[in-house]
């Protein structure tokens, strides 16, 4: 059987960041509504749940092996085929009596397939696109890694909640939900098995072979203002990180504990339909700015777009509105603002790997930016239960600030991502 050849992003950027997406919001972020609904409290869900980061984290440790040896499509075909099984062993594990610390045990092997997968899709994302493609396309990249989240928080949710209802027990209905998952795997690994082209025989690939182990992370530290740069990708999403883990627990639990009481099947309905719209708008719409004006004009407000919209889960928590629209809502608003403040910060860490063995380079700034999300959303649970979840939206909000702060200070071209080929008025 033959592989089709020709390079047509169109093709294949939405399954391969459809196929990226999933597993790390069903790690990070399903994970931690299933334990909710499996009965585990907040301050051991965010703890645990954000561990889960850890591999992101590290994968700069053995991204060089990526650029190394075999090809970036043997690597990200055979860690998609890993995580359809380390998800199939989640929902045999559930019905057991040691399920939190089994399933935990196979998320571990699912994170670090997963971060694996993530290197070396993007390197391979890298390797067959030009610049002012990587800016044009990193909307639509941004929006299918996006709706995977969204997939995975919305529709597999509802069908988790669906399940619950019709067989009134939590665990089968968790179980099957994550065999299904295991199955989606295969089927997006075969997929992208047809979709991608062989374009890893060209120089720049030979290039980066040739680089030792040590020069990859030498050659990166060597770069001017990383350690500026570093510390941007840190405190990014500072406020994100910490909301991302409680946003679902705060729409599921009691209003007598400040929650809005919603079911497992609303939560994923709204995720799964408005929220997927807008989140698509954003990112598309983040994507095209950029390559029409470069990045230097959108990072302030795209990075404002990213966290002025939790404020208003603050106001979630103190009216506790008893409409489910008023959540959508909120969760329209900003999931509109983080697609589109999303596709910036994505410009930005491609930019930060740009030289020699950008895979690699990529994999570190992408390793800071897990790291960015794994400690803020480790107290995440300690802090809400000590805060009330009024108090830790507004918290939320102000951990935007440092962020917002060092947007004057980190360096780029103005232009950069910007489509030079179009000619100017």
């Amino acid at each position: 059987m033959s592989k089709p050849i020709k390079n047509n992003p169109w093709y294949w950027v939405p399954p391969l960041y459809l196929t990226e997406g999933i597993p790390y919001v069903l790690i990070i972020t399903v994970s931690v509504i299933m334990y909710k609904k499996l009965g585990v409290d907040n301050a051991d869900i965010g703890l645990y749940t954000s561990l889960l980061y850890l591999p992101w984290v590290v994968k700069p440790l053995w991204s060089p092996l990526v650029d190394i040896y075999s090809t970036k499509r043997k690597w990200f075909l055979g860690m998609q085929l890993l995580l359809s099984l380390a998800f199939l062993g989640v929902g045999l594990s559930i019905p057991t009596n040691q399920f939190f610390v089994l399933s935990l045990a196979c998320f571990w092997v699912a994170s670090f397939a997963s971060a694996t997968n993530d290197i070396a899709s993007d390197g391979f994302y890298l390797l067959a696109l030009k610049e002012e493609q990587q800016s044009f396309f990193i909307g639509l990249r941004s929006t299918f890694y996006r709706v995977a989240m969204v997939t995975g928080q919305g529709l597999f949710v509802i069908l988790a909640g669906y399940l619950e209802v019709k067989f009134g027990d939590n665990t089968k209905a968790w179980s099957l939900t994550m065999v299904l998952v295991a199955a989606l795997m295969f089927v997006l690994t075969l997929i992208n098995y047809w979709t991608t082209p062989n374009i890893e025989k060209s120089s720049s690939y030979e290039k980066e072979k040739s680089l030792g182990f040590l020069d990859v992370f030498a050659t990166f530290f060597r770069k001017k203002e990383v350690w500026l740069a570093l510390a941007f990708i840190l405190l990014y999403r500072l406020g994100e990180s910490q909301l991302v883990k409680m946003a679902s627990p705060f729409l599921l639990d009691d209003r007598e504990v400040g929650g809005l009481a919603l079911s497992t099947g609303d939560v994923g309905l709204i995720y799964g339909t408005f929220g997927i719209v807008a989140l698509s708008v954003g990112g598309i719409i983040g994507g095209i700015v950029i390559s029409k004006d470069g990045l230097g004009k959108w990072m302030l407000p795209m990075i404002l777009s990213l966290n002025v919209p939790n404020f208003f889960y603050y106001l979630l928590a103190y009216f506790q509105p008893e409409s489910t629209f008023y959540a959508g809502l909120v969760v329209v608003i900003e999931q509109l603002g983080y697609g589109f403040g999303f596709a910036a910060f994505m410009m930005y860490l491609i930019y930060v790997a740009e030289g020699p063995s950008k895979t690699s380079h990529y994999a570190i700034a992408t390793g800071f930016m897990a790291l960015g999300m794994m400690i803020p959303g480790m107290a995440s649970g300690f802090v809400q239960e000590w805060l009330g979840y009024e108090g830790f939206f507004l918290w939320v909000v102000f951990a935007a600030v440092p962020g917002l702060l060092m947007v004057k200070y980190v360096k780029y071209p103005y232009d950069y991502g910007k489509n030079k080929s179009k000619p100017t008025k």
